[in-house]
């Protein structure tokens, strides 16, 4: 008698462990979903009171049309991003001109540069405090120039957003912020 009541109580127990993992397994995943549903809430936002960064207060503001100052956040409300023409152009001379040998050659050039921002005067003041690390990059750049691609049109385009970046970086690097949206050339000799 003793047989048959160990045969029959080994079966009970192996039904009890396949249950117990699958059990285990449907709670883990039901708390894993909502841990990543919860953490998804949170970095979109909708969780954690929707605090938002402050705006810096020392950052320069977009100059709309009508001459009042707004933030990014309230500029990109007010238009779309394509669409500048509700934001006033200023535009800023760099004094002195800059002169470069180029590279591969016994080529020149000297160019005059004006800059623009859709943002307050503060841009500017920036640029003429930091003339000197701005002036210093942009000659650095000049002298890797091939005098045959500065005689083309597209090779002055392609300049042109070589340096509004290198500005725009160099000022990121010593203010934090850049703020230039377009170079011009005032005046380009390539000789």
């Amino acid at each position: 008698m003793s047989e048959t009541n160990t045969d029959e109580e080994v079966p009970k127990s192996k039904k009890k462990g396949k249950l117990k993992p699958i059990l285990f397994g449907t709670i883990l995943i039901v708390l894993l979903g909502g841990g990543g549903a919860a953490g998804g809430f949170y970095a979109a936002g909708m969780l954690g009171g929707g605090q938002e960064e402050a705006e810096d207060p020392n950052k320069p503001k977009i100059i709309m049309k009508d001459g009042t100052a707004v933030s990014d956040k309230e500029a990109s409300q007010v238009t779309p991003k394509q669409s500048s023409s509700a934001f006033k152009v200023t535009y800023h001379q760099i004094e002195q001109p800059f002169t470069s040998n180029l590279s591969n050659s016994d080529s020149f050039a000297q160019l005059s540069l004006a800059v623009s921002t859709y943002y307050d005067e503060r841009v500017f003041e920036n640029v003429t405090n930091h003339e000197i690390a701005i002036r210093s990059a942009i000659l650095m750049e000049l002298g890797q120039q091939d005098a045959i691609e500065l005689e083309a049109p597209e090779g002055k385009l392609k300049l042109k957003k070589k340096l509004r970046n290198i500005i725009n970086e160099t000022l990121k690097e010593k203010t934090g912020f850049g703020g230039i949206e377009d170079v011009y050339f005032t005046n380009i000799v390539v000789q």
